[in-house]
């Protein structure tokens, strides 16, 4: 039996890639149209990571280069969608799965007139040879606090979220010991694996059987995402 080292790389939240024009600004974990680093290249099966920010009565059309299933997770506000399947709306507590071609194109829109939105957009790669293009929506509720609320299963992927208060701790096991685990944090602080991370940090972990985590502030959410690796 052989013992693969584990690994493990933190993404500072200010050291992350940024693209910005006057109505948008978007924070990158990974390389992502202009920004490259040769410290961010994809996780696995993550190829894209971003923190959005779109102002009021703006939209924002992007174009998948690959079969991938997109998480689209509001933040901030609400937001309209328009694809290639359906259009609607999406509010926090709320998260959709967009599985499409590559090639295919996707809007999201701030539907306010004075308040900006923000959500993450995360891109995981699709190689199933039986790929389908479909729309989910799933929906968690912040008022079941500490503990990891199940946000997306697919294929062998899954993504988790959680509200926790100060001290409190959870441990994630794998439901596939060779895949990956990407941390994010989104409010608060948390020690996760020995490592502390804070707002908008991130960090990925290779080898991983489980993974442990403390919330160090109250009102703190996280992010963990099993990744499976083709």
């Amino acid at each position: 039996m052989i013992n693969l080292e584990t690994q493990a790389q933190i993404y500072l939240a200010d050291q992350r890639g940024v693209s910005q024009v006057g109505f948008f600004r978007s924070y990158h974990t990974f390389n992502f149209g202009n920004y490259f680093h040769e410290s961010r290249v994809p996780f696995a099966n993550l190829q894209v990571f971003n923190d959005d920010t779109l102002k009021a009565g703006h939209s924002l059309k992007l174009k998948l280069d690959k079969n991938s299933d997109v998480i689209i997770m509001p933040i901030v506000g609400g937001l309209e969608y328009r694809n290639s399947l359906e259009e609607g709306f999406l509010e926090a507590g709320q998260v959709q799965i967009f599985s499409a071609l590559a090639g295919t194109e996707y809007e999201i829109i701030n539907p306010y007139e004075t308040e900006d939105i923000n959500f993450l957009q995360i891109w995981l790669n699709n190689s199933s040879s039986d790929f389908t293009s479909k729309v989910e929506i799933n929906t968690f509720d912040f008022e079941d606090k500490n503990q990891l609320l199940p946000i997306f299963s697919k294929d062998n992927h899954q993504g988790f979220v959680g509200k926790y208060d100060g001290r409190k701790k959870e441990e994630l096991i794998l439901q596939n010991p060779e895949n990956n685990i990407f941390i994010f944090v989104i409010n608060g602080a948390f020690e996760v694996q020995d490592r502390l991370l804070h707002a908008r940090d991130g960090l990925s972990l290779s080898n991983f059987k489980m993974v442990d985590f403390e919330a160090l502030s109250n009102e703190a959410i996280i992010l963990v995402f099993e990744i499976g690796d083709d």
